[in-house]
């Protein structure tokens, strides 16, 4: 059993912003702004029309891109909660 949701939805709002909603219903908008400090997999991420190719991946259950980067679901879902508990 799976201790994090699976990432259901996940759409670019502008900037480096995400809207994202989990099979639990736990919803909100992250920033993930600090990715593009990132080198490697995340460097491409600095190019926001890049950024905005996100997709969320049913398998991994969080956000990936074209190149494979993803976000660890467990950072994702506690940003999630942190901008729900920030605005609840």
């Amino acid at each position: 059993m799976r201790s994090t949701p699976l990432l259901i939805e996940a759409t670019p709002i502008g900037g480096f912003g995400v809207r994202v909603a989990f099979e639990d219903g736990t919803a909100g908008e992250v920033d993930l702004s600090y990715l593009v400090g990132y080198g490697g997999v995340f460097e491409p991420l600095r190019d926001p029309d890049y950024f905005r190719q996100l997709r969320a991946d049913p398998e991994a259950g969080t956000i990936v891109w074209p190149n494979e980067a993803d976000i660890a679901p467990e950072t994702l879902y506690a940003h999630a909660l942190g901008q729900a508990a920030a605005t609840g």
